[in-house]
């Protein structure tokens, strides 16, 4: 899995390296833009953000690089009053493909650094750190990217982890992949 980051992050950093060159790197290919969380309930919070910065090679490619940061909060308030902190952040990058305007299929690789601080009352905390690769893959739907004319649309995705890690924040306890549904925009720099 590692070698596959480090392959399109070499791929993003080729085509950035080349921006003096105006046959190959066109400035109004570079695109940025990600997805925002926030899910609240009782005793639950999360937040998180996922930003990346891109370049669109042709009308059905692109590749970015990405990073990413979620943050979640339990508390037992019915039972013994425990609380649980989890961090997970990291870098990652994706490459999109889009047979026709409003669809793509997309490969995102992460790689994820947890850090969790369990609270129990009355006793010393603990605290776990843990890595985890991540290997998602699927496809969603844009509204009507037309490479020519307009670069900035919205997306929606599900993806899932086909990767093997045991640790993965996309998998149950049970080792199965659940579906990552992420909605967000993408907006062209210099359209």
């Amino acid at each position: 899995m590692r070698k596959i980051f480090l392959t399109c992050l070499s791929l993003t950093l080729f085509i950035c390296s080349y921006a003096q060159d105006e046959t190959f790197f066109k400035k109004e290919n570079l695109i940025t833009g990600g997805t925002v969380n926030a899910g609240f309930g009782d005793n639950f919070t999360n937040l998180g953000a996922s930003p990346y910065f891109g370049y669109s090679l042709n009308k059905y490619l692109d590749v970015a690089a990405s990073l990413s940061y979620n943050y979640t909060s339990f508390r037992d308030y019915f039972y013994i009053g425990d609380r649980l902190r989890q961090s997970i952040y990291g870098p990652g990058a994706f490459v999109r493909v889009y047979p026709v305007k409003f669809l793509f299929g997309q490969a995102h690789y992460e790689y994820n650094m947890m850090r969790t601080k369990y609270i129990p009352v009355g006793t010393a905390n603990e605290l776990y750190n843990y890595e985890a690769h991540s290997f998602l893959v699927g496809g969603g739907i844009s509204n009507g990217r037309d490479w020519e004319v307009q670069k900035t649309y919205f997306y929606f995705s599900i993806l899932w982890d086909v990767g093997n890690a045991a640790r993965s924040p996309y998998k149950d306890n049970l080792g199965r992949s659940v579906p990552i549904i992420r909605a967000g925009y993408n907006f062209a720099l210099f359209q």
